[in-house]
């Protein structure tokens, strides 16, 4: 069974919005946006593409596409690369793309990981809007989807892959009934389409109109309509005092499903790392709420301090060595899971600052960041951690012995 670290990828890599693919080759491959750390927008001008045959090595296939690569966006103030996704059709990688002014864009490829060469602006009936994805159904029929709020559009696209049937545009969900943000991606999983998207049902008593931090999903027998709310598959809210948005999605590899999604850092909505989570699909396509979690961790493993899951307070992910900073006295990261074999101390590097130390959610030890050893009664299991900061030093990783 593969092992998760979350984030995925290397903690210098900032990769959200991702669409996991499994190819014929039998890797699963990431496309997403690519964050550059610590600035104030999102995405950047270029994608990579990342690949792994198991969940925890990942191949960065350097740059797959850049801005610069266009030929109809200069007239585009902003030139960044938004979400993406990518399809796969009688021999051909085609990438869906787009940029912040609402226009999407097809580029090709022969391998799964570029470069790929631009082909075209998508025509989409002047219904323009981020984040396309594309699904191809069991008779070789493919969709795309794309738009915000009550602009989300799904259409048939045509056999040569990079136009629509304009004739065969649908609204499939609405903020209404679905409490739609962005973010589409639609799966068929058991006869069932499963349509996975940015869902701000929650946290309204922050934002009337709720956050953008889970990822929803709806169910139906047609892949351009009739789609029931389902619920949530997972929230990201509190994995930063910043977080605002979520966006990813659902993909089986070796015989496990898991979602794809971010989380963000540096105390804003942006740097955003790719995580994922293992979850469960029940034959009648029902998937229940899963935690954000660090992955699973053991005694005498250094644990970066960047592998939180959740944050309270002001603490966040950042500075020069992507520690925790920030942090006010009763600020708490927590860690899940982290399975201790006969414990007897704990030590954690970091500027001095005294932490308290809870298992399970029971205190089991004081101490400081300042690489010394803390004693505490013998300790077994599989425990969630947390770590209370006692003062605003910051803490860079800790281990378990």
């Amino acid at each position: 069974m593969e092992t998760i670290r979350n984030p995925l990828l290397d903690e210098n890599i900032f990769v959200p919005d991702t669409e996991a693919h499994v190819w014929g080759d039998g890797r699963i491959y990431l496309y997403g946006s690519y964050d550059i750390r610590g600035a104030k927008s999102y995405c950047s001008g270029e994608y990579h593409v990342y690949s792994s045959d198991n969940m925890t090595d990942w191949t960065d296939h350097g740059v797959s596409f850049r801005f610069s690569d266009i030929s109809w966006a200069d007239d585009c103030p902003y030139k960044a690369l938004y979400a993406p996704d990518c399809a796969y059709k009688d021999g051909v990688y085609y990438l869906y793309y787009c940029i912040p002014d609402g226009r999407c864009g097809v580029a090709a490829s022969e391998l799964p990981y570029g470069p790929f060469k631009d082909v075209c602006r998508l025509d989409l009936n002047g219904e323009d809007g981020i984040d396309p994805a594309v699904f191809i159904d069991d008779d070789g029929q493919a969709y795309i989807y794309w738009g915000q709020f009550d602009r989300v559009r799904s259409a048939k696209l045509n056999p040569d892959m990079i136009s629509i049937d304009k004739a065969s545009i649908t609204q499939p969900l609405s903020v209404l009934e679905h409490d739609f943000h962005e973010g589409s991606s639609v799966k068929k999983i058991n006869g069932k389409y499963v349509f996975v998207y940015t869902d701000t049902h929650r946290h309204k008593d922050v934002r009337a109109a709720g956050m953008a931090t889970c990822l929803g999903y709806a169910v139906s027998d047609n892949p351009q309509s009739g789609f029931e709310y389902r619920g949530v598959i997972i929230d990201n809210y509190g994995c930063d005092p910043g977080t605002w948005n979520d966006h990813g999605s659902i993909a089986e590899f070796n015989g496990q499903w898991y979602v794809f999604y971010h989380r963000s850092t540096h105390g804003s909505e942006f740097s955003r790392h790719v995580c994922a989570e293992k979850i469960e699909i029940s034959k009648d396509c029902r998937i229940n709420e899963v935690k954000m979690t660090s992955g699973e961790f053991r005694t005498k493993e250094f644990i970066k301090a960047n592998y939180a899951c959740a944050l309270y307070g002001a603490v966040r992910i950042g500075g020069e060595r992507l520690g925790l900073v920030g942090a006010k006295p009763g600020d708490r990261a927590v860690y899940r899971y982290i399975t201790l074999e006969n414990a007897t101390g704990f030590r954690a590097d970091g500027e001095g600052g005294p932490v308290n130390v809870y298992a399970g959610g029971r205190l089991i030890c004081r101490g400081k960041a300042d690489g010394r050893v803390y004693g505490f009664e013998c300790l077994s299991g599989r425990f969630e951690i947390e770590i209370e900061f006692c003062d605003r030093r910051c803490l860079y990783g800790f281990e378990f012995l």
